[in-house]
């Protein structure tokens, strides 16, 4: 290589080549010259169709207007048509529980002593049951000659009553006074034999208004004491709408003693009901334990002839077992009326534990009773279906219904509106599953409400069901679809 080559002017191309590698790589053109206007509004008609396209326009939003109106009006007229149950006004005693209690009773248990103080203690336990009303029973009894009902001062004096009515009132509970088995033609009496107040005269209207004065809610009688007839009825009724308002109606209770009521000779020019309440024992008297075919035998008559033309107040009426107890609880809270619980029923013969799961189960049961509108006022619909014995997941086999011997499942609806409750009483000594070909007639599934042992939660599939021996369950239907 030369020695002068790095020189400045050796060679011809080193001027050229320190100029090419000045130069930029890339040339830009030239920016042209940008010229951007909005259009004009005869540009823009143009473009959009012109008044043709603003005459569509206008036409689908009428159009779409009269759709939405129309879809409106199709469900609106849907809602018109569809039936809908109407929510009708209950009184006080159609949603209330009664509750039975022979004052004596107290007065054992306390060795004889503080019966009233006792009583008027009990006051809010009651209340805390959820029963709304207590009847009275055993304060009078038939009194000496010339007739007329003896008040039982051992028990209760004129003034302790007025003190029990004061307190009842305070811790909202309404009393009934029981005047079963008692001529109430003639007036009360004191134990001395004088009249409970000199000033009433011996009418029977008159000693009506006595108790009504002090604040009592109503009376009941039995369809075989000489009061249950029709002049005597409609007397009492002039009486009760003295002392009656929209919110504190006096009532008249018939207790049922027969299979019917007496028929009373209603002429048709009266157009009040002779009768509130009707009340009616499930099982029929004994002084034994009644057997679980006889208590099935009874449930089923009466589930097949619900009355719905008389308010009905359910009664346990005989003696069983305390698993059956529990069960008739069950069922006299979602029958139609309002259910009467004697003192001591609540927990039946429970102790301990037991005892404490039983005040929670009536305690819930009371508690749907007050909130549920199909139970309060809903249709009732029987039930008759088969059972089987087998688990449905036991095997592959076909189900084998049970022998003859054994005793089927009871249910039954109640309804309103989109919801059903579905009651299912065992009462049986073996566990049993719905028949399938019987649960296609109803939802797929539902969700437990309450059971009598208190251990039933969630949902369940009604085919596979099973239920314990002489166990009541109450499950609300879920429809598909349905979240309510």
């Amino acid at each position: 290589m030369p020695l002068n080559a790095g020189e400045p002017g050796y060679g011809s191309m080193a001027g050229a080549a320190a100029d090419l590698e000045a130069a930029p790589l890339l040339v830009p053109e030239p920016e042209a010259k940008q010229s951007w206007q909005p259009l004009t509004k005869d540009e823009l008609e143009a473009v959009a169709g012109g008044s043709r396209w603003r005459k569509a326009r206008s036409r689908l939003v009428v159009l779409f207007w009269l759709c939405w109106l129309a879809m409106l009006g199709t469900a609106v007229a849907i809602i018109v048509q569809s039936p809908r149950p109407f929510a009708e006004r209950l009184s006080w005693w159609q949603r209330t529980v009664f509750y039975q209690l022979q004052p004596g009773l107290l007065l054992d248990q306390h060795g004889g002593t503080g019966g009233v103080e006792a009583l008027c203690a009990h006051l809010s336990y009651i209340k805390s049951l959820g029963a709304g009303a207590l009847i009275l029973e055993g304060l009078f009894y038939k009194g000496p000659s010339p007739g007329g009902s003896v008040m039982n001062e051992s028990l209760m004096t004129l003034p302790q009553m007025e003190h029990l009515l004061t307190e009842s009132n305070k811790v909202g509970l309404k009393v009934v006074l029981d005047f079963c088995e008692l001529d109430l033609s003639r007036p009360v009496y004191s134990a001395n034999n004088t009249k409970v107040s000199p000033n009433v005269s011996t009418t029977e209207q008159n000693s009506l208004r006595l108790w009504l004065e002090q604040g009592v809610a109503g009376f009941a009688i039995c369809d075989t004491d000489p009061a249950y007839s029709e002049p005597t009825l409609l007397e009492w009724r002039a009486v009760m709408k003295e002392f009656s308002n929209k919110d504190e109606e006096r009532i008249v209770v018939v207790k049922q003693t027969g299979d019917s009521l007496p028929v009373l000779n209603i002429s048709s020019s009266v157009n009040d009901t002779l009768v509130d309440v009707v009340m009616k024992s499930i099982l029929p008297p004994s002084h034994r334990i009644i057997s679980s075919s006889e208590v099935a035998t009874a449930i089923e008559k009466h589930l097949q002839k619900v009355e719905e033309d008389i308010w009905t107040s359910w009664m346990v009426g005989g003696k069983t077992s305390s698993a059956l107890q529990k069960l008739l609880l069950v069922l006299m809270m979602t029958l139609p009326g309002s259910p009467a619980v004697q003192y001591g029923e609540e927990i039946g013969n429970a102790q301990g534990k037991d005892k404490w799961s039983a005040l929670a189960l009536f305690k819930s049961l009371t508690r749907s009773k007050s909130r549920e509108e199909a139970l309060l006022f809903g249709s009732f619909t029987f039930i008759p279906f088969n059972t089987t014995s087998e688990s449905p997941s036991a095997s592959n086999s076909t189900l084998v219904p049970p022998s003859p011997t054994s005793l089927p499942i009871l249910a039954f609806l109640r309804s309103w509106g989109c919801v059903r409750f579905l009651v299912l009483l065992n009462i049986g000594p073996d566990p049993r599953h719905l028949d399938p070909n019987w649960v296609q007639n109803l939802p797929a599934s539902g969700v437990f409400v309450t059971s009598t042992g208190m251990d039933r939660l969630g949902s369940v599939l009604l085919d596979m069901l099973e239920l314990k021996p002489q166990e009541a369950i109450i499950l609300k239907l879920i429809k598909p679809g349905s979240y309510s």
